[in-house]
This record gives structure tokens, C-alpha cells and sequence, in this order.
């Protein structure tokens, strides 16, 4: 009797506490993984500044520069399949750790090159290996994670990158000025923590009886359902890319915004997602995952195409929040999706595809994006507005099925 009086439980209706419900019941090895992926984020200096690294650094010429920058992308493209094949076969943890190490490498044989010819082989290396985890993240997290908690998972690893990313900016922009050494070693050692990390502490989940000679690309490419969910996440990633490329461009050479100015309205999606995106994940996993994206996906689309109107740098933090508003829903759908459409012998294959989708995204994007916007601002961001429109529609096509399997 005096036990039972004495029981408090902080919620008579046994529902979790709102911390509970945001990081609660994942399990340890997730966390290792979660705290990894920070960790590299939080070092992740070099690729953002290649670009000065390569003209201020290294003296190359914009037309050089665009060379190698081109030899990373065809590196890129490749890295997404290549580990997707080795994420089922040799597992996800090596697959891993593996691609880590070899990153690190290739940031210090970047950082120490010094011909065209060395730096083209190194970029073309670090393009290959240095998205090699994405795979092996996302099918672990599909292994480890019940289908119920994967949206919220998946949205807690696109928090962690995302809060490391923005110190580790913040940081790489002055470090920089110290030189550029400074940056390869910082990116290579949290590589390699990120590796040893993994590998210690997080099992091996691929399925022990994994067909090794059944199934493959060939599968994934017969998986209707997934080549349309793959056509949408390309369209998305499309507009997404813009904001990389042209969006940047637009802003100081058509606007004619200061660099400082677009940088502190850019410093905005950071911190939105940063603050508000652990807020509602919990809520967003629980919602269907087909409409889910295709609002996230719309409202990226919808705040776009308000860049045409830019004019000032109040108007352009104001679309940066109604497409980052877009970003925060969308951000723990696609992979939970890839995860629930995956074969468990195939997951690799299937989250290579997907990343296949981002890396021709990002090749494509300053392709297309660069005629349309010496068309006008107009052409291009209705233009991005309608890949956003379309995308979204494409999802709620997909959604049936989706919820079918």
C-alpha cells in the first residue's frame, strides 16, 4: 500500500514528457551514430571553402578551379552507387568506418597537393569516398529503428548535421584565415573519430543471411514505387541545390546584396533549424509520409519562387524561412521512406539510389539553374517553384502505394 501511494508518475496517462517524446526510447547505438555524424559535421571546414582554397590557396585560375570542382561531381555521382553495392555485401559498419578513413586520406592528400594534376586525382578521390557513409548511415538507422521512430530518427540525424555544419562554417571561415592546413587536418581527424566511433560502438546489422548473389540494382530499378519516390527526391533536391548555386549568385549579382548581408539572411536557416526542427519531429513522424513531404516539398517550392520578388535583405529572409519551413517537415520523411520500401538484404542499394538522386542534383542544378537565370530571376524561380509544385504532386501520386508497402 505504502509503495503504491508513493509512486509519482509525472504523467497519470503513462504518455512521455516532451523531452521524452523528441530523444526518448532510441537506442545506444543510434546515439553513437548520431554523436559521429556531429562530430564529422562539426569538422566537415574543407568542401565549403574549396572553392577560395583552390583560386586564393593553390593560385588556379575560375577556369581550373571549375575543372576540379567538376572532377569532384563526377566523383559524387559514382560514390552513392559504389556504396550502396558495399553496404550490403562487406555491411554497414566497414562500409562506414571504411569511407571515413579513406575521406581523411583524401583531405590530406588534397591539403598537401600542390599540381593540377595531384589536386585532380585527390578531389576526384574525395569526391568518391567522402558521401560513402550516407548508405551505411541510413541503412543502419533502417536495421536499428522500428518503423514508427524512423521519421523522428532520421530527423534527429538531419539535426545533428545540421548543427554541425553551422559551427563548423562558422569556425572553418576563420581558421581559414590562419590557413588552409588547418582545415584538412580538423575535417580528417573528425573523420576519423567518426570512424573509430562507429566502430566501436555500433554493431553490425546487415542480415547475416543477406542473398548475396540475389536482388541488386536490378531489383531496385523494378521497384516502380521507389524509381518514382527517386524521380521526386531528384526534383526536390533540384530546388534545394539552388540554394548552393545560383541562389548566392542571384542575390549579389542581380540583387546586388553584400555578401554579409546574404550571409546573415542565409544564418537564418540555420538557426530555424536548429530551434524549431527537434521541437516538431516527434509530432511530423507520426503524420503520413507521403503528404508530409509533398506540403514540405510544396512550401520549399512556394518560398522559391518569392525569390523572384527579392529586393532587399529583409524580402530575402523572408522566403529563407518559408522554405526552410519546408525543409524542417520534409527532413525525416525521405529516409524513412527509402527504409520502409527497402528489402532488409538491399537497403544499401536502395539509400545508394536515393543518394544517387542528391549528387545529380547537384551536378545538374548550376546547369540549369545559370541559363535560366540570365533569362531573368523570374525564369528561374518560378521555374524552381514549379519543379517544387510538381514534385509534390508526384508524392501525393506515390502515396497509395506508399502506404501499401
Amino acid at each position: 500500500m505504502s509503495d503504491i501511494a508513493t509512486e509519482k508518475p509525472s504523467d497519470p496517462q503513462g504518455k512521455p514528457s516532451f523531452l521524452q517524446s523528441m530523444v526518448g526510447g532510441l537506442p545506444r547505438p543510434f546515439w553513437a551514430l548520431w554523436g559521429g555524424t556531429l562530430v564529422n559535421r562539426l569538422g566537415t571546414m574543407v568542401v565549403p571553402f574549396t572553392g577560395v582554397y583552390l583560386t586564393q590557396s593553390r593560385g588556379l585560375s575560375l577556369a581550373a578551379a571549375g575543372l576540379v570542382m567538376g572532377v569532384y561531381g563526377a566523383g559524387s555521382l559514382l560514390s552513392q552507387l559504389l556504396a550502396g553495392v558495399l553496404t550490403d555485401r562487406i555491411g554497414r559498419r566497414a562500409t562506414l568506418s571504411g569511407g571515413m578513413l579513406a575521406t581523411a586520406v583524401s583531405m590530406l592528400a588534397l591539403g598537401y597537393s600542390s599540381t593540377l594534376p595531384a589536386i585532380l586525382a585527390s578531389m576526384f578521390a574525395l569526391g568518391l569516398v567522402i558521401d560513402v557513409y550516407r548508405p551505411a548511415s541510413n541503412a543502419l538507422v533502417a536495421d536499428l529503428i522500428s518503423p514508427a521512430e524512423r521519421p523522428r530518427a532520421y530527423g534527429l540525424l538531419f539535426w545533428g548535421i545540421n548543427l554541425g555544419y553551422a559551427v563548423g562554417m562558422t569556425a572553418g571561415g576563420r581558421l581559414a584565415e590562419l590557413g588552409f592546413v588547418w582545415l584538412f587536418w580538423i575535417d580528417a581527424v573528425s573523420c576519423v573519430v567518426f570512424a573509430a566511433l562507429v566502430w566501436r560502438a555500433v554493431p553490425e546489422t546487415r542480415p547475416e543471411t543477406a542473398p548475396e548473389s540475389a536482388g541488386g540494382f536490378a531489383v531496385v530499378l523494378r521497384d516502380r514505387v521507389m524509381v518514382g519516390f527517386t524521380l521526386v527526391v531528384l526534383g526536390h533536391a533540384l530546388v534545394y541545390a539552388q540554394t548552393m548555386t545560383m541562389l548566392p549568385v542571384a542575390m549579389t549579382e542581380v540583387v546586388k546584396l553584400s555578401p554579409g548581408q546574404f550571409g546573415l539572411a542565409m544564418a537564418l536557416n540555420g538557426v530555424l533549424i536548429v530551434l524549431v526542427q527537434p521541437l516538431v519531429s516527434a509530432w511530423l513522424g507520426r503524420r503520413d509520409a507521403a503528404r508530409t513531404f509533398a506540403t514540405g516539398v510544396a512550401l520549399m517550392g512556394l518560398g522559391f519562387a518569392m525569390t523572384a520578388y527579392v529586393t532587399s535583405t529583409t524580402g530575402l529572409a523572408a522566403t529563407i524561412a518559408v522554405w526552410t519551413a519546408g525543409e524542417i517537415i520534409v527532413a525525416g520523411v525521405p529516409g524513412a521512406v527509402v527504409a520502409m520500401l527497402a528489402p532488409a538484404h538491399l537497403r544499401g542499394r536502395y539509400s545508394g539510389v536515393f543518394g544517387f538522386a542528391w549528387s545529380l542534383a547537384a551536378v545538374l542544378a548550376p546547369l540549369l539553374g545559370g541559363p535560366l537565370l540570365e533569362l531573368g530571376p523570374k525564369a528561374l524561380w518560378f521555374t524552381m517553384g514549379g519543379v517544387g509544385a510538381v514534385s509534390a504532386l508526384g508524392m501525393l501520386a506515390l502515396g497509395p502505394a506508399i502506404r501499401r508497402r
